[in-house]
């Protein structure tokens, strides 16, 4: 799934392709990519043109069009939704082109649509009238490292105060938000941090390392256009990423670690995987 940098990308292209201009029409073609909406797809293609699309806004892997009249349009891209700008311009002259066209946004100014592509159909949208300034489906959700208003000492007390496994409070996205797998992984690396260690026996200065790193891996892979394994996690314009190639721990099972060259290790972890150095982040002992 795309965490903050893979997300962040996404949203600084609309905001260079959408903001600014009127909805002139929608067009929905797989009612799975409207589901949160309740009201169905007549209401969400009605509802939706006619705005003008003012802002593009992130909480952590959330995205929302902020809509004149204060409505918003929130938007999650689950495991492989894209917002791509269209090549070609009008109602559905191109469809059969692309497969994985969900949903098409046209515009007043007659220039490029902005299409939603989601192959797995995981990814969709609704819209929320009133709802600009903060979603309320998304009002749980913390702060993400990046974010200017983000309170790093809080964050390190709210870690602190779960009792829990520090790779778990960092996938907790009410704790701190846009962490996924990848980055934590590559923030415990950097931190010298094994993912089983528990929060409770961990010190203030010790979780705000490992929060540092995070801020840290992220600004990085967001700088190169975020992570990009395959053609699923691109940019607006279909461009990927390649943070893929800095890698120190995620994905490089049997690799050599950059630190110290000891062989990387893969423990499975809540349905997925968690990669470290058995070295630079030794596990807890086991009590008997």
């Amino acid at each position: 799934m795309p965490e903050l940098p893979e997300v962040e990308v996404v949203r600084r292209g609309l905001i260079e392709h959408a903001v600014g201009r009127r909805i002139s029409s929608v067009s929905v073609l797989n009612d799975r990519a409207i589901r949160r909406h309740l009201l169905g797809r007549a209401d969400f293609e009605a509802s939706v043109a006619g705005h003008e699309v003012l802002d593009i806004r992130r909480r952590g892997k959330y995205l929302w069009w902020v809509l004149d009249d204060g409505d918003a349009l929130l938007a999650h891209l689950g495991m492989s939704g894209q917002f791509r700008v269209s090549s070609t311009v009008g109602a559905l002259a191109a469809v059969a082109a692309h497969p994985h066209l969900r949903v098409r946004f046209s515009f007043a100014d007659g220039g490029p649509d902005i299409d939603f592509l989601d192959q797995r159909t995981f990814g969709g949208m609704s819209f929320l009238p009133g709802q600009a300034v903060l979603p309320d489906p998304i009002a749980h959700i913390a702060l993400d490292p990046l974010d200017p208003a983000y309170d790093l000492d809080a964050t390190v007390a709210r870690i602190r105060s779960k009792n829990t496994e520090i790779k778990r409070a960092l996938l907790d996205q009410t704790v701190v938000s846009g962490i996924g797998n990848i980055y934590a992984d590559e923030s415990l690396w950097r931190a010298r941090l094994n993912y089983a260690r528990s929060t409770a026996g961990l010190t203030r200065p010790v979780v705000r390392r490992v929060l540092e790193a995070a801020r840290e891996v992220m600004a990085e892979a967001l700088s190169v256009g975020g992570t990009s394994f395959d053609a699923l996690y691109v940019d607006v314009n279909g461009d990927s990423g390649y943070f893929d190639r800095s890698l120190a721990a995620y994905g490089q099972e049997g690799r050599p670690c950059p630190r110290c060259g000891t062989a990387i290790r893969r423990d499975a972890f809540m349905n997925r995987s968690s990669f470290y150095c058995p070295v630079c982040q030794p596990k807890p002992r086991v009590r008997r």
